[in-house]
């Protein structure tokens, strides 16, 4: 009876997740003949219900639906099961996620209105976009995609474990781990590839609100229901288990304070310039929606105390759980205490923020593929003038564009789901490859788009050295080194590479003016303007 009930609940949910996204997208492919995004240079012509609509919500979300988007970026099922399971296992070192979204999200005040301005003005949608208009190389666009898409089919199938466990714990076992993959699987990309970011951005919204009740719900029930309050399950953390409050936590390996450190350091500067992120930016009406964005997300940020603490009240609970078992931590109390209506609540909300991260990393992907790689094929075989300027002249149309990248979008889910059933791993150790990797495109994005003297013959350079070494380091076990984060030790030598190849290298030959290359302060200003009209011009166009 527990398993119907819950299970019922959950089927609720996922129905209404799917179509929240197709609502989201209701009669915004009739509008055909309706102009929208960019009548710019490379915006050719966009209509509503094209790949512009489609991967970046036709650049028209407001504060709401940005902040509720991006927040889907901090509240993943790391928030349930592996913050929770870092808390049980390690303790202190899992507070480097509060550390690194702070920090990101300061950067992003900044970075993320000018790589909104730089994609506007040249009609770009994704990250790819971005690195091929700067260099003038499509080529390096389509690998950019390729690197992007290694890192980030990891963080898909974190995504997928994730919910699989959810779907399996709250089911009481009804439902195996293997259906529960499944499931997570063929509900994202069912409401996705119809829907794109608009429809993510939606169900964001019914997964905030979930999330913020569900865990401002445990944080009082748990201390109070297992402990009798806040007071003797801090006082008894103190007694009995102290090395979880300080670094480096319990039998962690040495995830001191340096590593703390330098993984923050890391992190901050990589997800400014994720693909996830930069869609978000993309995505935004306009530059102040990306500035309010940043001031805002970190407060949603102090509820990840919530799960990192209710891990270590688990400890006294469930005090046998090991390896991948940890981030069963917190729904071990939910499932034990809790009726079976509430688990099921609690269980969509952890699916949910399954779903929306793993929808957008799926987007993005095909995205890439579908603009950068299959998309500018015809491009390449006609040997088109206008390749090298990063738009669509000679490129496959919008239309085309967006059926490659639906395709893309299922393949990569389908790769996703078949890595998850073969090659299973701990849900953080997934997440931090993928950043060590993305890691080392900081240079070639941001410091490309700030100075010209920076060349692709640089950037690659120091792109390659940075992923080889971090690809020595990790999977030769030593990460981090000396207490470092790898990651970190790759973007320095990346960092390293590329200046010296700058400047002891071949000079670039790019005769384009500052404002095709660089993301300049002139090329966003506050946008003051009526949301109709920045939602037409880009600022800079004529």
């Amino acid at each position: 009876m527990n398993a119907a009930v819950s299970t019922a609940v959950f089927g609720g949910f996922m129905v209404l997740t799917v179509a929240l996204g197709l609502l989201a997208v209701r009669g915004r492919g009739r509008a055909g003949g309706q102009p929208e995004g960019l009548p710019g240079k490379g915006g050719g012509g966009r209509r509503a219900g094209g790949l512009t609509e489609w991967s970046v919500g036709g650049r028209s979300l407001g504060t709401v639906f940005i902040w509720v988007l991006m927040a889907g970026e901090s509240y993943t099922s790391f928030s349930y099961l592996g913050a929770a399971g870092w808390g049980y296992q390690f303790g202190a070192p899992v507070l480097y996620v509060l550390a690194y979204m702070s920090c990101g999200y300061a950067l992003g005040y900044v970075v993320g209105p000018m790589l909104w301005a730089y994609a506007r003005r040249h009609g770009l949608v994704g990250l790819t976009d971005i690195v091929a208009h700067r260099y003038r190389r499509p080529w390096l666009g389509a690998a950019v995609a390729l690197l992007a898409t290694v890192c980030l089919l990891p963080y898909i199938q974190l995504q997928i474990t994730g919910m699989g466990v959810v779907v399996s714990t709250i089911s009481y076992g009804a439902i195996s781990l293997n259906w529960g993959y499944f499931l997570s699987f063929a509900v994202t990309t069912a409401f996705v590839t119809v829907s794109g970011l608009r429809g993510s951005a939606w169900v964001s919204v019914l997964k905030d609100v979930l999330v913020i009740a569900t865990l401002g719900f445990l944080a009082v029930y748990v201390p109070w229901h297992y402990f009798d309050g806040y007071g003797p399950l801090l006082h008894r953390i103190v007694a009995e288990k102290p090395q979880w409050l300080t670094f480096p936590g319990h039998a962690s390996g040495g995830l001191g304070q340096v590593w703390f450190a330098t993984t923050t350091l890391v992190n901050s500067l990589t997800v400014v310039i994720f693909p996830t992120t930069v869609a978000g930016y993309l995505g935004a009406r306009n530059a102040d929606a990306l500035r309010r964005n940043a001031m805002y997300l970190p407060f949603y940020n102090v509820l990840l105390f919530v799960p990192v603490l209710l891990g270590m009240a688990a400890l006294f609970v469930v005090p046998h759980l090991t390896g991948a078992g940890s981030n069963l931590a917190l729904f071990k109390l939910v499932v034990d205490s809790l009726p079976a209506w509430a688990v099921g609540l609690i269980g969509v909300a952890a699916a949910l923020s399954s779903i929306v991260p793993m929808a957008v990393f799926m987007l993005v992907i095909g995205t890439m593929w579908g603009r950068s790689v299959l998309g500018a094929i015809p491009r390449l075989r006609t040997g088109a003038t206008g390749a090298a300027e990063g738009g669509e002249r000679g490129a496959a149309p919008e239309g085309r564009q967006k059926l490659f990248s639906q395709l893309v979008v299922v393949v990569a889910g389908a790769l996703a789901l078949l890595l998850t059933y073969t090659a299973p791993d701990t849900l953080v150790r997934l997440s931090l490859i993928s950043y060590e990797g993305m890691a080392q495109l900081v240079p070639m994005v941001l410091l490309g788009l700030v100075w010209r003297r920076l060349t692709v013959h640089a950037a690659v350079s120091g792109l390659v050295v940075g992923l080889v070494l971090v690809c020595v380091l990790v999977f030769g076990g030593h990460d981090p080194v000396r207490g470092v984060n790898a990651g970190l030790v790759g973007l320095a030598a990346n960092l390293a590479v590329a200046l010296a190849v700058t400047w002891l290298g071949p000079r670039g030959t790019d005769e384009r003016p500052d404002a095709e290359v660089l993301a300049l302060d002139e090329e966003f200003p506050r946008q003051r303007a009526r949301p109709q009209d920045a939602a037409v011009s880009p600022p800079g166009s004529s």
